[in-house]
């Protein structure tokens, strides 16, 4: 019994691994400025909201 991770393509290409760190370090990139321009707008439209 084969997971799909493990699982042979049918053209014959192996399955590309990507390292965990490199994974981890994309989604850093994206998530820390995204979290920031959240908080900026939360807080902005809560001034906003509440005078």
């Amino acid at each position: 019994m084969s997971t799909p991770l493990s699982k042979q393509s049918t053209d014959g290409q192996s399955p590309v691994h990507t390292p965990t760190g490199l994974i981890a370090l994309a989604w850093t990139l994206v998530g820390v400025p995204l979290a920031y321009g959240l908080y900026q707008t939360v807080k902005t439209a809560t001034t906003l909201f509440t005078g």
